[in-house]
């Protein structure tokens, strides 16, 4: 795990030294990569590149796996982050086939791989991984990320030159890096809490998508993005498997056995993320169940009783016998993270989730070097409520003609406008925006997208002071999806290239990075994403059921009445805390003064929003935390 940066530069004349500056972005990452450093410069006719490397050294700790690396004939380099987690066995087959190694590191096996398959490569291997390559004979630059998107890469293109990077703040060192927001992308992050991939608080720049890759031709000066994979396409083209469900329980758990597996390569120590829910459960229970040694397990909990999951992590390490730590979260550890929280995540971030996440990392990373979650579970095997929400909603509805919902939704849009005249009608205009919405929708994936939204168009229009348009997003996908598709399957599918990648890996990635700790992810393998595309999505959610295929194995290492209980999530009492100790961040960054100096949002509106949330309309305080993280991050990174 590393972190990774990049230049293009086709202009003439160069008015700046590029391996200083090369030098100064990959610096910004250092938290990420604080183990060694390394940069690399090609100037050519026509162009002039660079690659820079900060290292979290993981596997073949030694010097050897210095990076950027060469391939044997020097003829690629590459700046690597991530793990392929199956790199021994494609070792084997290229030493087969006539490769030579001088090295320990998977970064060596990517470069054979490369030279032997070209960007094919990619299919051979199983990881998390963004990577620049760059193949000085035919002058083609890579950038590429993983199926999943566990692993950021961001690129800017304009006035002659591309940057790539891990993170934002990579680019700002660049002196022909224009720091111009995007105001359309606010409307997204409003509506969602993040901004949706491709697109980021920037102009001209953007995150490579999951499953894709930048191909730019260096003598062109082009760049043509490519898709090697992809879960909405892998969802609609699935066959359904007839095999019974006793034989689908055996194959998924044998698929999650080997991805546990998997994720355990590593020379350093490593450790689970255990919230005592079915997904991290089921995770700690696979990699325990075979080992004498215990598995080291970390939880976060809090005071308030609703929000507190600890007790349940407890109560499944003493059954699976692991070594176990948990940690309190206060609001004195949250004022202690708030302020970096701009800093970690370098553009809007609104998932308030973050605070305890960055401090379960920094609990873990004094004991391991290496921590898995278990992201991707409801996303996989059906797991949010909002999805029973979503069926039932359908169903109740399944009776009324569409043309009749459509007219209903659209005369309560009409009345919707009329409400919203008065601030007193706030709360109802919300619910009836959403409500307008969901009966004009065609299927389950165009209700998912109003289910995840905070505003109609119209709502957010009134809190933001300029023109948004809308932009293009993976939720637009559901379009794609046909009536013969299995329609559970297509809203797993969908959240699967959206919330996961674009808020929970972001989450967990730049949490677990900001102090050098490894995040795996072994619920998001490629190869259970494909199988579980196959399985019918009433098995998924059989009768109401969530996760029911998931929860037969967990009850086979963990007994039900540890398991079952009400789904939590991993939330935080916000709500409590921003009445109390943390009031000032609103009274703050929310304040008139700092409101109409910005001039992006509604100043009038937003007061009334806070002092109706100080009445008691809780309701408010996500919508209010998301404009919170905006002003901090336009704070530390506009001002």
């Amino acid at each position: 795990m590393c972190r990774i940066s990049g230049i293009v530069d086709f202009n003439s004349h160069i008015n700046y030294s590029i391996s200083d500056i090369n030098d100064a972005m990959r610096d910004t990452m250092a938290c990420g990569g604080p183990d060694d450093a390394g940069s690399f410069i090609e100037k050519q006719t026509g162009y002039n590149l660079a690659f820079g490397h900060r290292r979290l050294s993981i596997i073949d700790v030694s010097t050897a796996g210095h990076q950027p690396m060469f391939s044997p004939d020097e003829t690629v380099v590459i700046s690597y982050n991530g793990e392929m987690y199956n790199y021994e066995e494609v070792k084997l087959d290229l030493i087969n086939m006539g490769a030579t190694f001088t090295t320990y590191s998977d970064t060596e096996v990517i470069l054979h791989a490369y030279k032997f398959w070209g960007i094919d490569f990619i299919q051979k291997f199983i990881g998390m991984f963004s990577i620049l390559l760059y193949d000085k004979d035919q002058h083609l630059l890579f950038a590429i990320r993983d199926r999943a998107g566990v692993k950021p890469l961001y690129y800017y293109q304009h006035d002659n030159i591309f940057l790539f990077g891990s993170e934002l703040k990579s680019f700002h060192p660049h002196p022909l890096f224009k720091k111009e927001i995007d105001v359309d992308a606010i409307g997204p992050y409003l509506k969602f809490g993040y901004i949706p991939a491709p697109h980021t608080i920037f102009k001209n720049t953007f995150k490579v998508m999951p499953g894709h890759y930048c191909k730019i031709d260096l003598t062109k000066k082009t760049l043509t993005d490519i898709t090697y994979w992809s879960a909405t396409e892998v969802s609609k083209h699935a066959v359904i498997t007839n095999s019974a469900l006793p034989e689908i329980i055996t194959e998924t758990e044998r698929l999650l056995i080997s991805a546990c597996n998997y994720r355990m390569v590593a020379d350093v120590p490593i450790g689970v993320f255990l919230s005592g829910g079915y997904d991290s459960s089921l995770v700690t229970a696979l990699l325990q169940k075979d080992r004498a040694e215990k598995i080291k397990t970390f939880s976060i909990g809090f005071h308030e009783e609703k929000f507190n999951e600890a007790p349940h992590a407890k109560k499944v390490a003493e059954h699976l016998g692991t070594d176990h730590t948990e940690y309190y979260c206060t609001q004195k550890d949250a004022l202690e993270i708030i302020p970096t929280l701009a800093h970690i995540y370098d553009e809007p971030f609104g998932d308030s989730s973050a605070i305890p996440t960055t401090l379960v990392s920094m609990i873990a990373k004094k004991n391991v070097k290496v921590a898995l979650s278990a992201d991707g579970g409801d996303e996989v095997f059906g797991g949010y409520d909002k999805y029973t929400s979503i069926i039932n909603f359908k169903k109740k509805l399944s009776g009324i003609p569409q043309s009749v919902k459509v007219s209903s939704g659209k005369l309560l849009d009409l009345f919707q406008a009329e409400t919203l005249l008065s601030f007193a009608s706030e709360r109802f205009g919300s619910r009836a925006g959403k409500f307008s919405n969901l009966l004009q929708s065609q299927n389950m994936g165009e209700i998912l997208y109003w289910i995840s939204n905070n505003y109609s168009n119209k709502q957010l229009q009134k809190l933001v002071q300029r023109k948004i348009k809308p932009i293009p997003t993976n939720f637009d996908l559901f379009k794609e999806f046909s009536k013969g598709n299995d329609e559970i399957n297509a809203m797993l599918a969908i959240d699967y290239i959206t919330y996961l990648p674009d808020d929970i890996l972001t989450k967990v990635d730049r949490a677990t990075m900001s102090i050098g700790l490894e995040g795996r992810e072994p619920l998001l393998d490629h190869r259970l994403a494909e199988w579980m595309a196959q399985v019918p999505g009433n098995y998924k959610i059989k009768n109401g059921e969530k996760k029911y295929i998931l929860k037969q194995i967990v009850h086979k290492y963990i007994p039900k009445s540890i398991m079952d209980r009400p789904k939590m999530g991993f939330g935080v009492p916000v709500t409590i805390w921003f009445k109390k100790e943390l009031k000032e961040y609103f009274e703050d960054y929310l304040s008139p003064s700092k409101l109409k100096e910005q001039d992006l949002f509604n100043n009038e509106l937003i007061q009334k929003k806070k002092q109706l949330f100080y009445n008691g309309n809780n309701l408010l305080v996500s919508e209010l935390w998301y404009l919170l993280m905006f002003q901090m991050w336009y704070e530390k990174w506009m001002d």
